[in-house]
Formats: C-alpha cells, sequence, structure tokens
C-alpha cells in the first residue's frame, strides 16, 4: 500500500510539474506579447501626452529612420526632443497597428506592422498610414525599443 501511495504521489507530482513549466511555444508565444504590449504601451504614452512614459520604453542607443528622414537619427535624447515638440502641437492623437509580425531571437525582437494614425493640429486634421519595423533588446528583464524604421504610404 505504501509503495502504491508513493507511486502515485510521483505521478501526481510529475502532473503538477507539467503544469507549471510553460513549454517553449507558450514561453515564445509569452515574449511575443510582451513585445506588442511594449509598443502599444509606447503610443498609449503619446496619446496620453506621457513624453516621460514613452521615454521609459525607448533605449538610450535609440536610432531610427523616421517616414521623412533622410539621415538616420540617433539618440534617446533626439526622439523624446521630437515627440515632446509634436504633442505640444498635436492632440487626439491615436495610432493603430496592422498585420503585426513578431519575430524574437534571444534577447533581440522585431515587430513589422502596417500602421494608421490620426490627430489634430490647430484646426487641421490628419491621418496617415504607413508600414515600419521596430527592434527591440531585453535588458534587466524588460523589452526596450531600440530602432524604428517609417515608411508612408500614400
Amino acid at each position: 500500500m505504501a509503495r502504491w501511495i508513493r507511486s502515485g504521489v510521483l505521478v501526481v507530482s510529475s502532473l503538477m510539474a507539467l503544469l507549471v513549466i510553460p513549454s517553449p511555444g507558450m514561453a515564445q508565444e509569452q515574449e511575443e506579447t510582451e513585445v506588442l504590449e511594449t509598443l502599444t504601451a509606447m503610443w498609449a504614452a503619446i496619446e496620453a501626452g506621457d513624453v516621460e512614459a514613452y521615454a521609459a520604453y525607448v533605449h538610450p542607443d535609440f536610432s531610427q529612420f523616421g517616414e521623412n528622414d533622410v539621415y538616420l537619427a540617433q539618440g534617446r535624447d533626439i526622439e523624446v526632443r521630437g515627440y515632446r515638440d509634436y504633442l505640444a502641437r498635436a492632440r487626439n492623437v491615436h495610432t493603430e497597428m496592422h498585420q503585426p509580425e513578431v519575430t524574437i531571437r534571444g534577447d533581440v525582437a522585431w515587430v513589422a506592422y502596417y500602421w494608421t494614425d490620426s490627430g489634430q493640429i490647430g484646426a487641421d486634421r490628419f491621418s496617415s498610414r504607413g508600414k515600419s519595423t521596430r527592434i527591440f533588446v531585453k535588458e534587466a528583464g524588460r523589452w526596450l525599443c531600440i530602432h524604428g524604421h517609417y515608411t508612408a504610404v500614400p
């Protein structure tokens, strides 16, 4: 009887371990979700007009090719200054992501997606759409955006 109980405990313990340890596919899905949540949190901070909250998701070594940039812009400070200026003029800004594709390789992830946005500057409403790739790195357990490449589509 004691042997049966020990066997039963072993089986139950083994089943419990299977329930607690995520499979590699589940871990990958969780990482992909975290990357997308980071990007949407960045946009939510912009929509709320909170540049400091936005900056918390931007890596110090951030670089970007903006929609109309001829040259590579480098540094979180330049990115934050640009958004601070933009938000001093824009209001009711809203961005949507379409068809995101997330790829993760170790502590580097990238998201390729289409976007649409809208808002208002002064009395003028605006909207635009485009395609983008954002690259993230995972540091200290957090995904930070280290590069963005944006292309407006007519």
